[in-house]
């Protein structure tokens, strides 16, 4: 048995982050996955959000997992991150120094071995409504949906090329991540829920601009083509913060993958718990 915690879309809440903490000292995992939003704020949990901190990652999440780690010593979970959408590009440098301590392992389109298994971290997802562009790409194509702002608009904390900007899509970006992978082991950290699925749905039914409806479902083609085409062993999810309260649904199977969605629209603490080596039984705690 291997001992697995999943949670995404944190936004800097006290309350989900000091629900993490507690849980990896009471359950003792061997694994935690953290789908990305770490840091970013949001209207639901701007009112919990970490107050006085001039540095959330180092005043607050370092030193609570300094903490867990001396207090479990050899038990000390391997814990892998991606950061999200809401997230600044601005804090990557720091991930990745706090990487190199072992505290977590932050993942940006790379793919790292945990025993048996390979775990894959992608942060980006397609065009939103919102204007930080950091973390967005084209989905499959130059098409954006009614509502949302391409990515060459809005702003970003580092510049990126242009043909990046305009031709490089995550579709793009899975094939050169994983055409000369296996994926009978392969653990995929996507920021991103697949797309037409009960993972990603958005709370948007019934609304329109200038008479054209908006598609309720945010999540990304090019990672629904992925799952289908590539069956990965396990993907973790997160972004569509409302799409379990609207369907009721947390856990998926598509063809041969088990698929889980991470993320809340509230500030209970919604924490998955599983067998990495069974993670259709996952389970949810609260």
């Amino acid at each position: 048995m291997i001992k697995s915690l999943f949670i995404s879309d944190l936004h800097g809440s006290i309350k989900k982050y000091d629900c993490l903490f507690q849980k990896i000292l009471e359950y003792q995992p061997h694994a935690v996955f953290i789908a990305g939003d770490l840091l970013g704020s949001s209207s639901y949990s701007s009112a919990n959000s970490l107050p006085g901190v001039n540095d959330i990652l180092y005043d607050y999440i370092v030193v609570q997992l300094q903490k867990i780690k001396l207090e479990l010593a050899e038990n000390y979970p391997k814990i892998f991150v991606i950061l999200g959408n809401d997230d600044s590009k601005l804090h990557e440098a720091a991930m990745l120094d706090i990487s190199t301590t072992g505290l977590f392992t932050y993942l940006n389109q790379q793919i790292v071995k945990f025993g048996n298994y390979k775990v894959a971290g992608y942060p980006y997802v397609p065009p939103t409504p919102f204007l930080n562009k950091d973390w967005e790409k084209y989905d499959v194509s130059r098409y954006v949906d009614v509502g949302c702002v391409p990515p060459e608009n809005g702003f970003r904390s580092i510049p990126i090329s242009q043909r990046e900007l305009g031709y490089y899509t995550i579709k793009k970006d899975l094939e050169l991540l994983f055409s000369a992978e296996e994926m009978d082991n392969m653990i995929c950290l996507f920021h991103a829920p697949p797309y037409q699925t009960n993972l990603d749905l958005a709370d948007l039914e019934g609304k329109y601009i200038d008479y054209v409806p908006l598609d309720v479902h945010i999540g990304s083609i090019a990672i629904k083509d992925f799952i289908i085409a590539r069956s990965p062993y396990l993907t973790l999810h997160g972004h569509a913060h409302e799409s379990t309260r609207l369907t009721g649904i947390w856990k998926e199977k598509i063809n041969n993958t088990v698929s889980l969605q991470g993320a809340s629209d509230n500030e209970s603490c919604f924490l998955i718990e599983f067998d990495l080596e069974n993670p259709i039984s996952a389970v949810k705690i609260d």
